[in-house]
């Protein structure tokens, strides 16, 4: 039986004007600003109107380490918005928006699936707003204006061997990763060592999405460190005299995306961080507009726990003041077999003790979200070849963790296949209660810090770390960075940093090969392993299939 596609489905959605999505939450359609019939921003003003209201349940959707197999993370965060609102609960949802380097490389878009989705599919994957577009330009700006400083007499003193910020473009480009600058003789300026990353990993990205405001991010832009003299000093982007003009570029994307599911719910779409090589959260703007706004927000973070749902609770939720009141792990029984060892190639035939095996990662990532004092149900996205005694494999399993799977069927069936999820994840948050309390204290020392989510979430023996990585550290906290959370940069296949390492692995250490400072932001990123801030393409990139019919519809798009 074959299936329509996602963009099939989203193209055949009964949209409705986006000042009737804006008025089941109550905001006006002069506070929204339309991008056409189906998309629109809310207004800052609006936003600053709801700080004395009270706040929503907020539930975080989370997974395991993700695998070819899919999970469906966005999906489920769609699907259980939708049955939230079916069960009569006022619901939003708030999710990131997608960068161009995966829709075109391996991975797809970033929309949901099935009948689990965010709409307008095609654009939201594209252009959309032109948000990642402001901080591509916002970063490129700071750059040219560092080179240009040195070019007219480098009145601050840059030492050129110190610059630390480099250029950024929003698709996976291996040959930009490293390069030089300014060649070609006097009048291009003088020759340097640099590179490129991809957007979303850009510091620009992290302050857009943790800003609370435009002050605050003007301010934050500010503080961002773009280089060093000779003696060491820190150079800032207020030094340069950036932020202002960045801010600028920038007054039109801080104001979160308004957007609908197939069902006609509410849903933002804000800010696009990876969370393997960022903090791979959507805005704390989006999110606390939400909670002002809905009784139910569901939100995601990138990728398995291990990385989004940590970065979640020591990073967004303490800049941000929030804390989950449920957290839903995403699960399939198909990457529960390959966690236990089954080829792609095999997944159709049953498998039980497969499953079995490859419950471990579940349930480490089940122990790591209750460590931060939060109650856990199990999602069970479902899948067609799934056997009944497969999926009563992970339900025992999970059972036995001390929380519960619920089977969901959202893809096929909407919020008819997420009734029993969302009346779980409301007794979770409204009987339980939340204890949350984030992984480590602002206190602890950076290194001690990276050492303890490399062995409580990862469950790592230890680090391994240069002695020029460690005076790094050191020469932060003399200069009061010391109290910053740490975003960890690391595969996502894995809890260690070799990417083929699935299940639960024990008895290896994570390499810290860089850190990197995000005084703007406020966190500090540590590189491990071989993982790249500017991706690749695949051998075969969705966009040699991505193109545009004799109707001018876009075909290829996943």
């Amino acid at each position: 039986m074959s299936h329509k596609s996602d963009i099939e489905i989203a193209r055949e959605a009964a949209k409705r004007p986006i000042q009737e999505i804006g008025a089941k939450l109550g905001i006006g359609a002069d506070d929204l600003l339309p991008y056409g019939h189906d998309k629109a921003k809310v207004s800052q003003p609006f936003i600053d109107g709801l700080a004395d209201r009270p706040d929503g349940k907020l539930i975080l959707v989370t997974a395991i380490n993700p695998t070819p197999a899919g999970e469906g993370k966005t999906t489920t965060t769609v699907g259980l918005g939708d049955g939230l609102n079916r069960i009569g609960k006022k619901a939003a949802i708030c999710i990131r928006e997608a960068s161009l380097g995966p829709c075109f490389g391996m991975k797809g878009g970033a929309a949901g699936g099935g009948y689990a989705q965010v709409v307008p599919m095609e654009e939201m994957n594209l252009h959309f707003t032109g948000d990642f577009h402001a901080i591509t330009s916002a970063h490129n700006l700071l750059s040219a204006m560092i080179d240009n400083h040195i070019y007219w007499g480098n009145a601050l003193g840059i030492d050129q061997r110190r610059v630390v910020w480099r250029r950024v473009m929003d698709m996976n480009d291996r040959a930009l990763r490293d390069i030089v600058t300014s060649l070609g003789g006097v009048p291009n300026g003088f020759p340097r060592q640099t590179g490129f990353d991809i957007t979303v990993a850009s510091e620009v990205m992290a302050i857009l999405c943790l800003a609370s405001d435009l002050a605050d991010l003007e301010r934050r832009l500010g503080d961002i460190i773009v280089a060093y003299t000779r003696d060491k000093a820190p150079v800032t982007c207020r030094d340069i005299g950036a932020d202002g003009a960045m801010a600028v570029l920038l007054k039109d994307a801080i104001q979160p995306n308004l957007v609908q599911t197939l069902e006609n719910n509410p849903a933002f779409v804000h800010g696009g961080p990876f969370a393997n090589i960022a903090h791979g959260c959507n805005s704390v703007m989006a999110t606390k507009t939400a909670l002002k706004l809905a009784d139910y927000v569901v939100t995601e973070a990138g990728f398995g726990a291990d990385l989004g749902a940590e970065k979640f609770m020591d990073i967004k939720c303490r800049k941000a003041g929030i804390s989950p009141d449920a957290v839903v792990v995403v699960a399939t029984v198909r990457a529960m077999k390959m966690n236990g060892g089954v080829a792609k190639g095999d997944l159709g035939a049953e498998n039980v003790a497969a499953v079995q095996a490859g419950c471990a990662n579940l349930g480490r990532h089940i122990e790591n979200v209750k460590s931060f004092g939060v109650p856990v149900v199990v999602a069970i996205n479902h899948f067609a070849g799934d056997t009944e005694a497969e999926i009563a494999a992970v339900t025992d399993y999970v059972a036995g963790q001390g929380s519960e799977a619920v089977l969901c069927k959202h893809w096929a069936e909407g919020s008819a296949g997420t009734e029993a999820l969302a009346e779980r994840v409301v007794a979770l948050a409204e009987g339980e209660g939340s204890a949350f309390s984030p992984l480590y204290p602002d206190e602890m020392g950076l290194l001690e810090k990276i050492e303890t989510i490399a062995t409580r979430i990862y469950r790592a023996d230890g680090i391994v770390a240069d002695a020029k990585v460690i005076k790094q550290l050191e020469e932060w906290e003399a200069a009061g960075f010391g109290h910053l959370p740490v975003c960890m940069a690391k595969t996502q296949y894995s809890f260690t940093t070799d990417p083929t390492a699935r299940g639960a692995p024990t008895g290896f250490t994570i390499p810290v090969r860089e850190v990197r400072l995000s005084a703007g932001a406020g966190f500090v990123v540590a590189i491990c392993g071989e993982i790249m801030t500017m991706p690749g393409l695949p051998s075969a990139p969705a966009a040699e299939t991505i193109r545009l019919n004799e109707a001018g519809d876009v075909e290829g798009l996943f």
